[in-house]
């Protein structure tokens, strides 16, 4: 490749907008999350829909990048659509919503959400977390994180459950456990001394033997023992 295609490659990409769609049965909040994130130049606002099924609807029809989904909406919920955006069109869903919707957030997750933000984030946060979804990666709010955690260790104290780790090396639980912390593989690499590439492996390794999709699922799955 030349030097002047290489340039003009990375002005076609420069030039690709994110294409998105917001799913939020408060036609405020909708059209505000519209005109802020329309903006920024790297979105494109597709549409704007008010329950779980229309956005379904909508991403089987058309080319959509990222999904920004509430959790509680009527006709269907977003964690519901969040399973069947997943299962039926390429679409990243990601949960945007209010602290108070913990009860959604292990169902969003094992369904499939690829991020789960809080509305109070700055704008900046949001765009920054629909960029890294985008780009392949799954994120998740270290409160959303710590909450999730602090209510699993009640079920699990209650329950008395016992997570059974003996079919993953001792590495892999080493980095399980520091993913259940929310750390980064970068965070890993550095706690464990060693590549981002080889914790990627090891994470890879993980997937594999438990059947997840991503590495919030493994987290969720560290704590509980559960896999759906």
């Amino acid at each position: 490749m030349t030097g002047k295609d290489s340039r003009n490659k990375e002005v076609t990409s420069q030039h690709m907008k994110i294409k998105v769609i917001i799913a939020d049965d408060n036609s405020f909040i909708r059209e505000g999350l519209k005109i802020i994130l329309s903006t920024y130049e790297e979105f494109e606002v597709l549409d704007t829909v008010s329950d779980g099924n229309e956005a379904v609807n909508y991403c089987q029809k058309h080319e959509v990048d990222i999904a920004l989904l509430d959790v509680r909406m009527p006709n269907m919920n977003g964690g519901e659509a969040t399973k069947r955006i997943t299962e039926q069109t390429n679409t990243k869903p990601i949960i945007l919503t209010t602290f108070d919707d913990d009860e959604y957030i292990l169902d969003a997750i094992k369904n499939g959400a690829k991020g789960y933000l809080l509305k109070n984030n700055d704008p900046e946060q949001i765009r920054d977390a629909m960029k890294s979804v985008f780009r392949g990666n799954s994120i998740i709010q270290d409160v959303i994180l710590e909450k999730i955690k602090s209510n699993l260790t009640a079920v699990n104290t209650e329950t008395e459950t016992i997570i059974d780790l003996t079919g993953f090396t001792e590495r892999e639980r080493e980095i399980m456990a520091l993913i259940a912390k929310g750390y980064s593989n970068k965070a890993i690499s550095k706690e464990l001394f060693i590549s981002e590439g080889t914790v990627a492996n090891y994470i890879t390794s993980i997937l594999g033997k438990t059947g997840l999709e991503h590495r919030t699922q493994i987290a969720i799955y560290y704590l509980t023992g559960k896999v759906d």
